[in-house]
C-alpha cells in the first residue's frame, strides 16, 4: 500500500491543477464563443501532439510511466488529459490576460519545475530536458499560436486547416489506433494503402471543400464556436446542407470496408445519429436566427444527405473572365458554355476594372481566384461529377502541379488588355 498511495496522489493532483483553475476562471467570467473555440481546437491540438511525443520519449527515453489503472499504451490517461487541458484549454483562458510569448515562458518554466515532483508516477531519466523543449515546440506553442489567432479571428485559412487535421486526428486516427483497427494482412481492397488512401481521400473529398469555403467565403470555420460570418451556398453546399457530417459517415463507411472490420460503422451510425439528430436541430436553429428566410429557402433546395446532381439554381452567382485573344482560353469557355452552368456568367476579360493576367473567377462578395483555381470554381457550376474534379484540381499541390503543367502548354499569365487603358463596355 506504500507506493499506491503517493501514486494517486500525484495522479488526483495532477488532474486538478489544470481544472480547478480553468473551473474557476470560466466561473468568474464566461467564456465568449471565440475563447470557447478557442479552447477547444487548443486541447485538441495539444491531446494529439502529446500522445506521439510520450510514445516517442517512451521509446528514446526520455522518461518513463509507473502506474496501474487507466493506462493506454503505457501512457496514464488522467495524466495525458491534464497535460492537454494544462497546455490547451487553461492557456487559451490566460490569454486574457498574458501574451503569447510570455504565456509561453511561465508555462515551460512551471513544467519543468513540476515534472520532477511527478514521481514515482512519472520518472525522468538523463534526457528528459530533450523531450521537454520537444513537447514545448511541437505541442505548447502551436496551441498557443491556434488559441490566440482563435480568439482574435486571425488567420481563418490556418485555423481551417489546423481544424481539418485535428478532425482527421480525433475522428479517424485516433479511434483507430486506440481500437487497434489495423490490417494484419494487408488492406481488403484490390491495391493495397495506395488504393485504400485514394478512396478515403475520395470520402473525405466534400467535407474538406466544405471547410475550405468556409474559410474562404464564409470568413469562419466549421467549428460551430467560430462560424462563417455569411451564409455559403457555394461550393459543396451548392449541392448539399451538410457536406461535413455526410464525409464523416462516408469516411467510417470506407474505412470498414478497406480493413475490413466492421466495427468502423458503428461510428457511421453514430455520425449519422448526430447529425440527422442534435446537429440538424441545433445548427439548424441557430441558422436561422442568423440568416432568416435565406436560411429557409437555401434548405427548402438543398438536402441534407442526398445530395442534388445539378447545383442549386439560387446559388452564390459567380463570374468567369475569360480572355478574349486566347484561343485556349476560349476553346475552355465554349466547353463550360456547352454545359449549361448554373449562377455562372462568362465574360471577356478586357471588360474588368483591373487588368487581369490569367483566367479570373470572382463571387459576389469579391473574393478571387485565379488561373487553375479559378477554373476550379467554374466547374463547381455544372454537376456534382465535374464538381468533385473541382474540389480535387483546387487542392494544395495539386493545383500547383496543374498550374504549371497548364503554363507550360501556353496559358501563363499574360495582360487581357494594355495596361493603363481603360477597361472595354460589355457587350
Amino acid at each position: 500500500m506504500g507506493p499506491e498511495l503517493p501514486a494517486l496522489l500525484v495522479r488526483g493532483v495532477g488532474l486538478s491543477v489544470p481544472v480547478l483553475p480553468l473551473v474557476a476562471l470560466c466561473l468568474w467570467r464566461p467564456p465568449r464563443p471565440r475563447e470557447t473555440a478557442a479552447m477547444i481546437v487548443s486541447t485538441a491540438w495539444a491531446l494529439l501532439t502529446l500522445i506521439p511525443l510520450n510514445l516517442y520519449a517512451l521509446h528514446a527515453g526520455w522518461w518513463s510511466f509507473h502506474a496501474e489503472g487507466a493506462v493506454w499504451a503505457g501512457i496514464p490517461v488522467d495524466l495525458l488529459l491534464a497535460w492537454a487541458l494544462l497546455w490547451g484549454a487553461l492557456p487559451a483562458v490566460l490569454l486574457r490576460f498574458l501574451p503569447v510569448p510570455l504565456l509561453t515562458a511561465l508555462l515551460v518554466w512551471a513544467d519543468i519545475i513540476a515534472m520532477p515532483l511527478a514521481e514515482p508516477v512519472v520518472v525522468l531519466h538523463g534526457t528528459w530536458l530533450l523531450g521537454e523543449f520537444a513537447g514545448s515546440a511541437l505541442c505548447l506553442i502551436p496551441a498557443l499560436v491556434l488559441a490566440h489567432w482563435t480568439r482574435r479571428g486571425q488567420a481563418v485559412r490556418a485555423r481551417m486547416w489546423a481544424q481539418a487535421v485535428l478532425s482527421f486526428g480525433l475522428m479517424v486516427v485516433l479511434p483507430v489506433t486506440a481500437l487497434g483497427i489495423l490490417p494484419g494482412d494487408g488492406f481488403a481492397v484490390p491495391g493495397g494503402l495506395p488504393a485504400a488512401l485514394q478512396l478515403l481521400g475520395f470520402a473525405a473529398l466534400p467535407g474538406l471543400a466544405a471547410a475550405r469555403e468556409f474559410a474562404r467565403v464564409g470568413g469562419g470555420t466549421p467549428l460551430p464556436y467560430d462560424p462563417p460570418e455569411r451564409l455559403v451556398t457555394s461550393g459543396p453546399y451548392a449541392y448539399l446542407s451538410n457536406p461535413m457530417q455526410t464525409t464523416v459517415v462516408a469516411v467510417y463507411l470506407v474505412l470498414a470496408a478497406v480493413l475490413a472490420d466492421p466495427r468502423p460503422l458503428y461510428g457511421a451510425l453514430v455520425a449519422f445519429a448526430y447529425g440527422a439528430g442534435f446537429a440538424a436541430w441545433h445548427e439548424g436553429e441557430r441558422l436561422r436566427e442568423s440568416f432568416g428566410p435565406e436560411w429557409d429557402r437555401y434548405r427548402s433546395g438543398v438536402r441534407a444527405w442526398l445530395p442534388r446532381w445539378r447545383p442549386w439554381p439560387h446559388r452564390a452567382a459567380g463570374t468567369l473572365y475569360v480572355a478574349a485573344d486566347c484561343s485556349l482560353c476560349q476553346g475552355l469557355r465554349a466547353w463550360i458554355e456547352a454545359r449549361s452552368p448554373v449562377a455562372l456568367r462568362i465574360r471577356d476579360a478586357h471588360g474588368h476594372s483591373e487588368v487581369l493576367y490569367r483566367l479570373t473567377y470572382e463571387n459576389p462578395e469579391g473574393v478571387r481566384w485565379s488561373g487553375v483555381p479559378a477554373l476550379a470554381r467554374a466547374l463547381d457550376h455544372l454537376h456534382l461529377g465535374w464538381a468533385f474534379t473541382g474540389w480535387a484540381l483546387d487542392l494544395p499541390g495539386v493545383r500547383h502541379f496543374a498550374q504549371l503543367s497548364a503554363d507550360a502548354f501556353g496559358a501563363g499569365p499574360r495582360p487581357a488588355r494594355v495596361p493603363g487603358s481603360a477597361p472595354e463596355p460589355a457587350p
